[in-house]
């Protein structure tokens, strides 16, 4: 299995929220200001890229969670290395729980620092949730096998966090001995990328997360990304646009908090080094612009 079918979920369901730009920029910063359950953090400032191992300061990871603070509970981060590993213990600081994730790839020395300094986060107790590597299945960097060992290594080392993977959701239908060597399942779950309609969008995120549950044996199951760009070309059915992002965030988190699911939005701020990576698609998923600028007030 790849994906869901978009196809089979044309659900005739329309979105009931208001047209109106004023109320969804309202409605928006309310659930906001009552704090999401997480969001992706990546703190990179134009200029800097972590493909060419940009090291990025102290101070700019202090100021860039500063500015998200007040509206989450919890921050995901992606690498544990570059100035990356200072991440979760600044959160920490501002009371902030983590998810920690250590970047895995065929860079197989880079992964030893990886795992080794997300062990060391752990051990000085700044990770809540630990993630091993993050879409290397679908990138196909590695071997299942390998992947698992540096899960199973990690739990050794620190058996008082709980640990998993990321991937997209149909990824742990394809591989269920991943989920067997997980304490949690960590999914990531993108209607945009399947091409979906913004007015069937959450309604088909929905059913994306039905699934990694029904193949999560009992595991606890968290939506690690999902989201939906500001800005970019339409992609099959989906449309960027400054108000499909207010109508998909609204949406979301109404059927995530009255469900109580755990999920980390994508992104907390524009990422300008994407563009040389995944073009124009790839940048304009923050809630704040690239300078730290909250996006959702005309």
């Amino acid at each position: 299995m790849r994906y869901l079918n978009v196809n089979r979920y044309l659900l005739h369901k329309q979105s009931t929220i208001s047209e109106d730009v004023f109320e969804l920029e309202k409605k928006m910063k309310s659930i906001l200001d009552q704090k999401i359950s997480g969001i992706s953090f990546s703190p990179y400032l134009e200029g800097q890229d972590p493909s060419v191992k940009s090291i990025i300061s102290h101070e700019q990871i202090a100021d860039r969670l500063e500015i998200i603070r007040p509206y989450t509970h919890w921050v995901r981060t992606f690498s544990a290395t570059n100035g990356n590993e200072e991440v979760p213990r600044i959160a920490h600081e501002k009371n902030l729980k983590t998810l920690v994730g250590a970047w895995i790839d065929s860079d197989e020395e880079n992964n030893e620092l990886e795992i080794n300094n997300i062990i060391e986060i752990a051990k000085n107790g700044h990770a809540d949730l630990i993630a091993i590597g993050n879409e290397v299945l679908l990138r196909e960097d590695l071997e299942v096998e390998q992947l698992i060992d540096y899960i199973k290594r990690v739990k050794a080392a620190v058996p008082h966090v709980p640990v998993g993977y990321v991937d997209a959701y149909y990824m742990f239908v394809n591989y269920p001995e991943i989920v067997d060597a997980c304490d949690v399942i960590f999914a990531n779950c993108y209607p945009f990328w399947e091409h979906c309609a913004l007015d069937i969008s959450v309604e088909y995120m929905k059913k994306m997360y039905e699934l990694a549950v029904k193949h999560a044996k009992g595991k606890p199951v968290v939506i690690s990304e999902t989201g939906w760009p500001t800005k970019g070309e339409q992609y099959g059915g989906a449309v960027p646009s400054y108000e499909n992002a207010m109508r998909y965030f609204i949406n979301t988190y109404e059927w995530a908090n009255q469900e109580n699911i755990h999920l980390f939005y994508f992104s907390s701020f524009d990422e300008i080094w994407k563009i040389n990576h995944e073009g124009e698609y790839g940048a304009y998923w923050g809630l704040w612009d690239k300078d730290g600028k909250y996006k959702f007030k005309k």
